[in-house]
């Protein structure tokens, strides 16, 4: 029902969170023309709770909606993001309290900036580069999620894939990868930021094959990596991205 969410929930010692049901905020990425990625961040209105500093389009959850239909509500109110202009890509649990509120992040992608909305409940709305997100003084709640949300850059590198396997490929990027334990932010511009990331399923074979007993670096038979896009080690300098991450489970 539109609106039932709106109250505190309670915890034991008189702790308050915004949200009968819980809440949802949107993570929205778009792409900067250097490879790079921008997150669309609210200042918000001196009156909110913890006003002043700077977090995530989101509110409370009504008894009938998922956490991402309350995430994508809120950032069309408080932004004027329309849904039809983004892609959610994964959620996360970021926030949790005795009284059983919870606070779910959506991570979605645009295909470039969107023009913003901003309403009563922020003084502005800002694209702000991924690496100087953290420069702003944030919301307590997403100052301590931010680490786990915050996306890896990486260049996809099609070389080894076949001509139709490439082309499929480039065309779903730059995007919001979600490899379980860490996000990355893949691209496809050969000078932007990031270290070089490889397909994998099937795994190809590294460029300097390791001694016999030693680490594949790319995922390979073996890695404890390779099931969840593990990264390669630090000299290898080279990211695993499993297959269905961003091509789905075709064969």
């Amino acid at each position: 029902m539109r609106g039932d969410g709106d109250g505190w929930s309670i915890s034991p010692g008189g702790v308050r969170h915004w949200g009968l049901f819980g809440a949802a905020g949107l993570l929205l990425r778009a792409p900067l023309g250097t490879g790079g990625s921008a997150v669309l961040l609210q200042h918000r209105a001196l009156w909110s709770h913890q006003g002043g500093t700077w977090a995530l389009p989101g509110g409370a959850r009504d008894s009938d909606e998922t956490a991402v239909h309350a995430a994508v509500r809120e950032a069309d109110e408080e932004a004027g993001i329309n849904a039809a202009d983004i892609r959610v890509r994964a959620e996360r649990l970021t926030a949790a309290a005795p009284s059983g509120w919870t606070y779910t992040t959506v991570i979605a992608d645009a295909g470039k900036p969107l023009p913003v909305r901003p309403n009563m409940e922020s003084v502005e709305l800002a694209w702000v580069p991924e690496d100087e997100v953290d420069q702003r003084p944030l919301h307590a709640g997403f100052a301590d999620a931010w680490p786990g949300l915050r996306a890896t850059f990486a260049r996809m590198d099609t070389d080894e894939c076949t001509p139709s396997e490439a082309a499929e490929l480039v065309a779903t990027l730059p995007r919001t990868v979600d490899l379980g334990e860490e996000f990355v932010w893949l691209h496809a511009e050969p000078g932007g930021p990031g270290e070089r990331a490889v397909l994998l399923n099937p795994p190809y074979p590294p460029e300097n094959p390791e001694p016999s007993g030693s680490p594949n670096p790319v995922g390979g038979v073996g890695d404890p990596g390779a099931g969840r896009g593990g990264a390669a080690s630090a000299d290898a300098r080279v990211l695993g991205i499993p297959r269905s991450a961003v091509l789905g489970s075709g064969d």
